[in-house]
């Protein structure tokens, strides 16, 4: 939950250049300026190999996206939700797929990323 408008978040989230901005484990992201279904692009770590992607869904309305992500072997899925919190604020749902041991490493990652992500 944070004090960030809906809209405002959504921006950050589609504008791929913005990512290292909120997400400290994100050094840089090769890819298009902003989000859409079938794009692919490779996230660079602070630390460790590279991240390719695919984007799966984009539904601008909703606020919702989802994409596909391997690191070597490694395969994951996201699914991430923006919504407005009442009386005001934004709050943001992820929901991960993939290897149990890789999730749980990634998790606290992707909270601190997400708490950064709706600050206003």
């Amino acid at each position: 939950m944070g004090a960030a408008s809906v809209e405002a978040v959504w921006q950050r989230y589609i504008r791929t250049a913005a990512w290292p901005a909120w997400a400290p484990q994100i050094r840089a992201v090769e890819t298009e300026a902003a989000l859409r279904a079938g794009m692919r692009g490779r996230v660079v770590p602070v630390v460790g190999p590279g991240v390719a992607f695919v984007i799966e869904a984009v539904d601008h309305q909703a606020h919702t996206w989802r994409w596909r992500v391997q690191a070597g072997p490694v395969r994951m899925r996201l699914w991430h939700v923006v919504r407005a919190r009442t009386p005001s604020g934004t709050e943001t749902e992820l929901h991960i797929e993939g290897p149990t041991l890789v999730v749980v490493a990634y998790t606290p990652l992707a909270q601190r990323a997400l708490r950064r992500l709706v600050q206003n």
